[in-house]
């Protein structure tokens, strides 16, 4: 640190650079911009930074070491030097049968971790045959009906050798289940099932829509998870909670942070009311964070994430074990930030945004192929996506010291101005009664709509520049590859489902699904008969139905 005389004379001769050198400079040939902004404009720029911009700043305090209370340089104590990111593709084809190739060709590849989407039907807690899935059947990800289908998904693929991330949220109970029963069946220890379900529900109500059970039985459901989890799969991740759907719906970065931890301090709330002990879950909870364009801000508010939230369960919930306090995140590249133009330039985009999450010290890692802003990125672009983590993992050096902007007066800058404003939201978060609150009440939802409306309307009126779109074009595009969903597989998959129905034990699924009911209906731990459930083949939509029935749906009413 410096002390107050050292600090006044750098101010001094800041002053002295803007009024002298800087400032004839700038009067005799300007700036490019009348006023600087980070990437969402949620910080102003200096042109400058120096010492005097981190007065308050203290290093064991505010930045330490690795592994080390406050986790602003990591949680581990050596980071990528003693362990690269998961590079972790997000796949799901149209059947399982493609999604079990896809799956395989990415560890032919080089992914160390698998991660699963699901179509639009499996997310809502629909069998494909039904009326509301019709046209949507393998469209977004795998159509997963039964247990048979997640056979298929991972024949040939051992559950004690990969990590497996599944983005799935309102049916996450069953999803989760299936994935221990095929554990189970491949014989396989619970306790050595390693992966992520994303598990959450609050992200739904603000940015995705895609949720099914109104909030206080969606958190039973969540915290029944954690505890099963904490008893059983101690190494999988109870809960990915989402901050990349809330940037992709166009937060600011600091909005990111805010609302994402709001969630986390909700999830927490809603597992101690429920009786559990802080540092029997908390360990497992994990975050999901986007990755944009500004490498400074974007590592930034990876570092100050991280900080905040051991802070937030150091204060508000006396957790004691070091692992409850380490805020562990995956990361993807910006969705959103993908142009339909140019699509070549995406793969810089992907590299750059890749660049800041392992900056900003990511422990897994997906990358997007260049045409996801068309369809789901064929095979030679994942493996560009792959290979762009590979090299930056290889060649670059950015994974050979831990946390190389540490100490920037600019990045710690951002760090701090980040943190500020993120508490500042989550004050108001609380006084406006928590996040479940200020959700139902739309308020975080329209904090975001502002955002959101006001860069499109810098995009349109060419404020802010998006390269290939409103600067830099061309008049024509090269053709391009898109992968199809072959419109056949809808049938294929309700007939593969008919026969399913056709062969399994009819008393016993339904013996099972009583069992889930019941269950429901009391206070016990939903996950048991659901595994059983679907050890029985019962469908995804038929213990969807159960909880429909038992729980109703849920309506924004306000």
């Amino acid at each position: 640190m410096y002390d107050p005389e050292e600090l006044a004379e750098i101010r001094e001769a800041k002053e002295s650079w803007e009024a002298g050198s800087y400032g004839d400079t700038v009067d005799r040939f300007g700036e490019r911009e009348t006023a600087f902004t980070t990437d969402t404009g949620g910080q102003s720029v200096d042109p400058l930074y120096t010492p005097a911009d981190l007065a308050d700043h203290d290093y064991r305090e505010d930045v330490g070491f690795p592994g080390e209370e406050p986790y602003t340089r990591g949680v581990y104590s050596t980071m990528h030097r003693g362990r690269l990111w998961t590079m972790r593709q997000y796949a799901g084809m149209g059947t399982a049968a493609e999604t079990n190739e896809r799956f395989r060709y990415l560890i032919d590849e080089g992914s160390s971790g698998l991660s699963m989407a699901f179509d639009l039907p499996t997310q809502m807690g629909y069998d494909s045959d039904a009326a509301m899935a019709e046209g949507e059947v393998g469209r977004s990800g795998v159509a997963i009906d039964t247990l048979d289908d997640f056979e298929t998904v991972f024949s040939g693929i051992p559950l004690d050798e990969v990590s497996t991330s599944m983005t799935i949220n309102a049916p996450a109970a069953v999803l989760l289940a299936m994935y221990v029963a095929m554990g189970d069946a491949q014989g396989v220890p619970r306790d050595e099932l390693r992966g992520t379900i994303q598990n959450d529900i609050m992200k739904e109500y603000i940015a995705r829509n895609l949720y099914i059970y109104p909030p206080e039985p969606s958190m039973r459901l969540i915290t029944d998870v954690f505890a099963f989890c904490a008893e059983e799969v101690p190494g999988f991740n109870t809960i990915s909670i989402s901050g990349y759907h809330i940037r992709e719906a166009g937060s600011t970065a600091a909005q990111e942070v805010a609302f994402t931890l709001a969630n986390g301090i909700e999830y927490v709330e809603a597992a101690l009311d429920a009786g559990l002990d802080v540092d029997e879950f908390a360990p497992q909870l994990s975050f999901f964070f986007n990755a944009h364009n500004n490498v400074f801000e974007e590592a930034a508010k990876f570092r100050a994430a991280r900080r905040m939230w051991a802070r937030v369960m150091d204060e508000r919930f006396d957790a004691e074990d070091p692992k409850s306090k380490q805020l562990k995140f995956h990361t993807q590249t910006g969705g959103s930030t993908l142009t339909a133009q140019q699509i070549e330039n995406n793969v810089v985009r992907v590299a750059y945004q890749a660049l800041a999450a392992v900056l900003g010290g990511t422990q897994s890692l997906h990358t997007n192929g260049k045409d996801e802003a068309l369809a789901l990125p064929t095979e030679k672009s994942v493996r560009t996506a792959l290979r762009t983590q590979q090299i930056l993992a290889h060649e670059s050096g950015a994974a050979d010291t831990i946390d190389p902007l540490a100490g920037s007066y600019y990045v710690e800058s951002l760090t701090d101005g980040i943190e500020t404003e993120a508490f500042e939201i989550l004050e108001e978060i609380d006084r406006r009664g928590g996040a479940l609150e200020a959700v139902e009440s739309q308020w975080v939802q329209r904090q975001i709509q502002d955002v959101a409306f006001e860069r499109q309307r810098e995009i349109e009126e060419d404020e802010r520049v998006i390269v290939g779109v409103n600067e830099f074009r061309v008049d024509e595009e090269p053709e391009m590859d898109i992968e199809e969903v072959d419109p056949e597989q809808e049938a294929e998959q309700r007939e593969r489902l008919r026969e399913v129905r056709a062969d399994r034990d009819d008393e016993a699924v339904e013996a099972a699904l009583a069992a889930v009911r019941e269950t429901a209906r009391g206070g016990g731990n939903v996950m048991p008969p659901v595994v059983d459930a679907v050890k029985a083949y019962a469908t995804v939509q038929e213990v969807s139905d159960v909880f429909r029935e038992e729980f109703g749906e849920y309506s924004p009413n306000r």
